[in-house]
């Protein structure tokens, strides 16, 4: 398996790999959304700096993991920050490490260029493993839209980079794309 940053010509691979991932998980309807959202985020110019990895084997993608940039809103500096959203291996390779390499990988790049936090909204027992944080609400960063509070686990944070979780506080500002309400609320 290879990992590698994606290019233009992948989208329709990215794509599916959303889509059957998606699909299989939650239902047709969510495998069509998460699909759009990850092409719509690689277009997205607010989106920029964005961090598309794609795991290949054999020439076929397996699996698409994107980060974008965000701000943080109410910050007594500017933190260089970034979102993982979303992640997905086609279900006939899940259970194989695959995410967590695409993680891995993903956050040692964006270590690398310097960024020093990386959010995500997510499942609460699969992103600690791969060093997030639950709760990055208690940690004084708050999500573009309320999380109920049985869902406040789900938003954690990694911190790759300086010190801002113990000095800065706010509300992550997502690109455009991920700004639509929908994707926080469902």
């Amino acid at each position: 398996m290879n990992i590698r940053r994606s290019k233009a010509l992948d989208r329709d691979q990215v794509y599916n790999v959303h889509h059957q991932a998606f699909a299989a998980a939650y239902g047709g309807a969510h495998g069509v959304r998460n699909a759009q959202l990850a092409v719509d985020l690689l277009e997205d110019p607010t989106a920029m700096p964005v961090l598309s990895l794609v795991a290949e084997e054999d020439g076929k993608i397996i699996g698409n993991i994107i980060f974008t940039k965000v701000s943080i809103e109410g910050a007594d500096r500017e933190i260089e920050a970034q979102i993982l959203a979303p992640l997905a291996v086609l279900p006939t390779h899940q259970k194989r490490g695959i995410g967590g390499k695409l993680i891995r990988a993903g956050n040692q790049m964006l270590k690398e260029a310097g960024t020093e936090l990386v959010f995500v909204l997510g499942h609460p027992e699969y992103y600690p493993k791969h060093g997030y944080d639950r709760v990055a609400i208690r940690e004084g960063f708050n999500a573009p839209y309320p999380i109920p509070e049985e869902y406040h686990e789900a938003w954690m944070v990694q911190q790759l980079n300086g010190n801002a979780l113990e000095t800065c506080s706010g509300k992550v500002i997502c690109c455009e794309v991920l700004m639509d309400e929908r994707h926080w609320s469902e």
